[in-house]
């Protein structure tokens, strides 16, 4: 589990790519200081587990499933990544409860400047409902992580929702370099999922939810 607060932002040093997975080599000199094999690492909001690592950084397998579900079916080496171990037992929840488990993507379609914060708008493209589909999980001052960061939403309709960016935020992690048109990882609030869940069942038994196994 995460809490969507970003430790560092890291580089893909390297990609190799398989038939239907991909080998990344990411470089992270924070978060691999206690890193050990088998350790969760959430790279732009993916939950990853750690392989190898070594010299402040460290591997990754990532199967087709996630390639396909989340932004980094487009990563190469250059590409800069938010990174955060899992937290541990009786740390600080600073933000919300992350699963690292991409629910879709999205896509800046708005940004607009004001004096000390950013508004920034995301169009959303489920990969199971589409986009309205699952910004029926979004709630205006409700949490969401994109690209692993938990944010405070500002505004939601069926298909885009907005939130403010402050200048921490946009200096310590990636998302102060999204233009217009990049592609984000998106994560809605598990909470939401599961009372839809167990409403459904309770109204008619319907099985609502996601259909996400990863």
């Amino acid at each position: 589990m995460f809490t969507g607060i970003v430790e560092e932002v890291g580089e893909i040093v390297d990609v190799v790519a398989g038939e239907d997975s991909a080998r990344l080599r990411v470089r992270g000199p924070v978060v691999t200081s206690d890193a050990r094999p088998g350790d969760s690492i959430s790279v732009n909001g993916v939950c990853l587990t750690v392989v190898e690592p070594s010299d402040g950084e460290f591997g990754v397998d990532v199967m087709g499933e996630t390639l396909r579900r989340s932004s980094l079916a487009g990563a190469t080496a250059g590409s800069r990544v938010n990174l955060e171990r899992a937290v541990a037992a009786g740390d600080r929840l600073g933000g919300h409860i992350v699963q690292g488990h991409v629910d879709g993507v999205g896509t800046v379609v708005e940004r607009t400047e004001h004096e000390q914060w950013t508004t920034v708008r995301f169009r959303v493209s489920g990969h199971e409902d589409g986009g309205a589909g699952l910004t029926r999980y979004v709630v205006e001052k409700g949490s969401i992580a994109v690209d692993g960061v938990s944010l405070t939403v500002t505004e939601v309709d069926d298909e885009t929702f907005a939130v403010g960016l402050i200048p921490t935020t946009l200096r310590e992690t990636t998302l102060g370099e999204r233009a217009v048109g990049s592609t984000v990882n998106l994560e809605v609030d598990v909470v939401a999922k599961y009372v839809e869940r167990l409403v459904g069942a309770r109204l008619g038994g319907q099985d609502t939810g996601t259909g996400q196994g990863k």
